[in-house]
């Protein structure tokens, strides 16, 4: 008591502001150690009823995310928490919606999936969570330290939940290889952003890009600013999975569980988009005519590698995969062709992107996820032959995400290559955006190589697909937003309006 007495005395050194910008995570940590905790009384037959907290957590974390929106212009358009290491903007907001709802969607559909594959444990969702926590660590890190943890955070959980099935061979070959070469990458990260300390002597973003700016007016090559940039980079690349530092993906996605790996590819891929817009956006501002032609090259090389190698593909996880990749190459460009303060139209396109690539990618796993059985995985393309005629509305559902996947009007996907192509035409890359448009074209075929299996070819097993409520959910949930945001695309395009405000002149004011 007396202890307890002690503590209580001594006075806190957050505040509200602290604890309202990071409320949020600090929601989604009690949930999952309450998941943990309370896992450990449920019955083995009862362990799939840790879903409803994890959502219940969402949720809440949604609910808090709101009360930060609502409250943003009142406060100079940003929530600064701890000491200044979290800043919470409409950009990290923005970022915050995306991960809940992939999460949430994620959740629904691994119910069912962890009961087939006798693996429905309480722990696999409060890694989830967590994985969730570091991400927006990832979106609203003003610092750093701060970066790095919440990356760290969201691979360790990743590392685990890929490794997931412990008696699958695959899953454990794929957790090995994700976790050496993220430890790698890591590494290399690391190095880069202790050298930024050591030439700024800072670790906050804002002080950083004024030390830069002042460093490269006297030396505008110097090389251990270009050292630490590409060591920043390489990591940076590795985790939203560009060439050539993309030779995990295709693995990993084929031996994970297919609902992990729905959610590595939305909202893992998300969070590091939201590290890379920070980073680059916020902190490394004054060296973008160095970083650019990298990008260029990095970008042409992920649509080249990303878009042949999916041709060749018989698997569907290791065909999205290779889509997946494809898809960064074009949110690459968009990057090229925007820095946010004279051009936001790239940056504009990334966002929209990500959230129509939430639904329609995440969608398309969904039905893969549906198909799993107890002796059909449900990855193979000949599991998908003549869907139609099994399950009608799961075939147009895939139908729906495929043609959002490859851009096609009127679906989501449409916007988000259009923002881009849109961003490369005004800032006058019109060989870029040729280029663009072009592999867009070669998406188109392996995509429709699936529909063709689904609605052409006779099944090769007359076993009916049966689907469980929570897939269903997440399928019908995927495909309408699929729709909606193709056919009223204004509403979200105000919605990314507000998210980049924090742009241009406006970064000024978060210093």
């Amino acid at each position: 008591m007396a202890l307890a007495a002690m503590f209580m005395m001594v006075p806190s050194p957050f505040g509200a502001v602290d604890y309202r910008a990071g409320a949020p995570m600090i929601l989604l940590t009690l949930f999952a150690l309450g998941i943990l905790c309370v896992d450990l009384f449920l019955p083995a037959s009862r362990k799939q009823y840790s879903a409803a907290p994890a959502l219940l957590g969402l949720f809440a974390a949604g609910l808090a995310t709101h009360e930060i929106q609502r409250v943003l212009p009142a406060n100079g358009d940003a929530l600064r928490g701890f000491f200044g290491i979290i800043l919470v903007d409409p950009l990290a907001v923005y970022f915050f919606y995306l991960f809940l709802v992939g999460a949430a969607l994620s959740i629904l559909i691994s119910v069912k999936y962890l009961e087939i594959e006798r693996e429905n444990h309480g722990e696999f969702y409060a890694l989830l969570l967590a994985c969730v926590v570091g991400m927006m660590c990832m979106a609203a890190g003003n610092d750093l330290v701060m970066l790095f943890i919440g990356l760290e955070l969201m691979a360790l959980s990743s590392y685990i939940l890929v490794g997931f099935l412990r008696g699958n061979k695959r899953s454990n070959e794929a957790a090995l290889k994700y976790l050496l070469l993220g430890a790698f990458s890591s590494a290399i990260l690391a190095y880069g952003l202790s050298l930024f300390y050591g030439v700024s002597g800072t670790t906050n973003l804002a002080v950083l890009c004024d030390a830069l700016t002042q460093r490269m007016e006297a030396n505008p090559h110097d090389p251990i600013v270009l050292l630490a940039m590409l060591g920043v980079l390489a990591g940076m690349l590795f985790k939203i999975a560009a060439v050539p530092f993309h030779m995990w993906a295709p693995d990993v996605y084929e031996g994970a569980p297919t609902s992990v790996t729905g959610f590595m590819s939305v909202s893992v891929k998300a969070a590091g988009w939201a590290m890379m817009l920070r980073v680059l956006l916020f902190g490394l501002a004054p060296l973008r005519a160095l970083y650019v032609p990298t990008l260029v090259f990095v970008a042409l090389a992920t649509l080249l590698v990303g878009n042949l190698a999916a041709i060749t593909q018989h698997n569907l996880k290791r065909l999205l995969a290779y889509s997946s990749i494809s898809h960064v190459g074009y949110m690459l460009l968009g990057l090229v062709a925007s820095d946010g303060v004279t051009s936001r139209t790239g940056i504009k396109g990334i966002l929209f992107y990500l959230l129509a690539y939430t639904f329609m990618n995440l969608g398309a796993f969904t039905v893969l996820t549906s198909l799993r059985r107890r002796n059909i995985a449900g990855d193979d393309i000949e599991d998908i032959a003549g869907l139609m005629q099994k399950a009608p509305m799961e075939a147009i559902c895939m139908l729906i995400f495929l043609l959002s996947l490859a851009g096609i009007p009127p679906f989501a996907g449409f916007y988000g290559k259009y923002f881009i192509f849109l961003s490369l035409i005004e800032t006058g890359h019109y060989a870029l955006a040729t280029v663009a448009v072009l592999f867009s074209v070669v998406g188109l075929y392996y995509y429709l190589r699936i529909a063709n299996a689904m609605f052409v070819r006779t099944p090769a097993t007359s076993e009916p697909v049966t689907v469980a409520a929570g897939v269903n959910l997440a399928l019908i949930f995927s495909a309408a937003a699929t729709i909606v945001i193709g056919l009223l695309p204004n509403i979200f395009i105000r919605a990314v309006d507000w998210s980049v405000s924090v742009l241009g002149p406006s970064v000024a004011q978060l210093r």
